[in-house]
């Protein structure tokens, strides 16, 4: 259950200050405004309110982390301006959570997630969600010590920012001690999360200003430094691989990435995968969609220029997109990182003006050994069908989920690793597109134009879980998986 109430809202952004609805509040959580708190019920304090907390980052220091359990609605939490953030609230033992409740400020979180952690490295998203301006109430059945909202993407230019973030439910043993349960000591920096009291909890990333490579910013990295791997299963075919087929589903001169919210804007693009992308597409519009991929648990875009025969055009019948562990050393693979949540980037170069190293896609012709691949068109046999396969790049800055020119927050590997500027990997992203054409390639043009100008386009909204589980279970240890992510 996800419940928004309404708020009146002062124009601006640091100053704004909001007023609740008594009515509106009372009709969702049966209560009303006792001292400028928030109860989630007539008597019940959230387990969260005055325990340890943190986050990745603060804007200023009066808006520190602490600021978000105090059960005070003047005062608040609110992050740097930039994607993803956290926050995070230590409730001082395992306990059975049933409800957590946002109370976001104006600079709310069109995307996010809910997570927790017993303390041992490991964290379980128990809810994936779409924030709006108000109070949200999300209903949970999980246990755990710490919890984590997870803001993959902001609404606004700024940060995301929360009057009150509230966890309930029922302490399972009695808490360990708060640093301060009624007063919160302020951070020491504008920047630097608070410390937690407890020896057991998980410790902060550390730049709370810079999330871990992971994507996913947990600051509980596992105790040997490297990520866990799932299981070698005997007989596995020991390459790092899981898929997605996913086909065709419609035309539009849109880019969501290039040109967002701008209909008409772009040339021609196929879109493969999720059935609403348009140019209007956030990482929130894509997980309330529909994909035709397989698995249909992949609500991820791709997309890439029309191919026209002619004036007519042409759309592939084959549909691979590989997640491979390939092209870095094998430490490297153990290490690779889930993409974060609404990440975007292009592979390729819609202006390239040659087939010069800015053409990364190459073509050549199915069932025919791939003699003669080229990174323009070629001539395929009858019978056969003309295929171009690109590779993205694999290895990102940890920081960006986009970039000016969306490419350079993304690297091609250096020397079978990944640079210093871009540090953490990625599964390598190979698109691979059979049309179902041969012949003489003088009547085969792009929408971008030649063949050389061939680029794809990704937007990830793979559910967190899921993506980790098959990076977890295919990637690292290095197995070979098929669409529903397993050997």
């Amino acid at each position: 259950m996800s419940q928004t109430v309404p708020r009146a809202v002062v124009p601006g952004h640091s100053a704004a200050r909001r007023v609740v609805l008594a009515g509106a509040l009372a009709a969702v959580l049966g209560a009303s405004l006792v001292n400028g708190a928030v109860p989630a019920g007539a008597a019940e304090a959230p387990l969260s309110q005055g325990r340890p907390v943190t986050a990745s980052s603060s804007e200023r220091a009066d808006l520190a982390p602490s600021a978000a359990v105090d059960g005070k609605e003047s005062t608040r939490w609110s992050s740097r301006f930039a994607d993803p953030q956290w926050i995070q609230v230590d409730l001082g033992v395992t306990s059975t959570i049933s409800k957590v409740v946002l109370n976001w400020e104006n600079a709310y979180a069109s995307a996010f997630t809910i997570r927790v952690s017993d303390g041992g490295g490991q964290w379980k998203t128990v809810r994936t969600a779409q924030g709006e301006e108000g109070l949200q109430e999300l209903d949970v059945s999980t246990t755990g010590r710490y919890v984590r909202l997870h803001a993959t993407e902001r609404a606004t230019r700024w940060g995301v920012s929360l009057w009150e973030f509230e966890v309930y439910g029922k302490r399972n043993g009695r808490p360990a001690p708060s640093a301060s349960p009624t007063k919160p000591a302020p951070s020491a920096s504008p920047t630097k999360p608070q410390p937690s009291a407890s020896p057991t909890k998980p410790q902060p990333s550390a730049s709370p200003t810079k999330p871990q490579p992971s994507g996913t910013t947990d600051p509980d990295p596992e105790p040997s430094g490297t990520p866990s791997k799932g299981p070698v299963p005997p007989g596995a075919v020991r390459v790092a691989e899981f898929v997605a087929e996913c086909p065709f589903t419609h035309r539009l001169p849109d880019d969501p990435i290039v040109f967002p919210g701008l209909p008409g804007a772009s040339h021609m693009h196929s879109f493969f995968g999720n059935t609403t992308t348009d140019a209007a597409s956030t990482a929130a519009s894509l997980l309330k969609g529909d994909s035709t991929c397989s698995p249909r648990v992949d609500l991820s875009s791709y997309w890439v220029p029309t191919l026209y025969d002619g004036d007519k055009p042409v759309e592939p019948t084959g549909t691979t997109f590989y997640y491979l562990g390939e092209g870095v050393r094998d430490d490297v693979v153990a290490k690779t990182r889930a993409f974060p949540l609404g990440l975007r980037y292009i592979a390729g170069n819609a202006k390239a003006t040659g087939a010069d190293n800015t053409s990364r896609a190459r073509w050549s012709c199915l069932h025919a050994g791939h003699v003669g691949a080229s990174k323009n068109f070629v001539e395929c046999p009858s019978g056969t069908k003309l295929e171009t396969y690109l590779d993205f790049p694999q290895c990102w800055n940890g920081e960006d989920l986009d970039s000016a020119d969306h490419k350079s927050h993304m690297s091609y590997p250096v020397g079978n690793a990944c640079p210093s500027t871009h540090p953490v990997a990625v599964p390598k992203l190979r698109m691979v597109l059979r049309y179902p054409v041969s012949g003489d390639p003088s009547r085969f043009r792009l929408s971008s134009g030649p063949g050389y100008t061939m680029h794809g386009d990704f937007f990830n909204a793979w559910p967190v879980a899921e993506l980790e589980r098959r990076v977890r279970d295919c990637i690292r240890p290095v197995v070979k998986c098929g669409p529903d992510g397993k050997p």
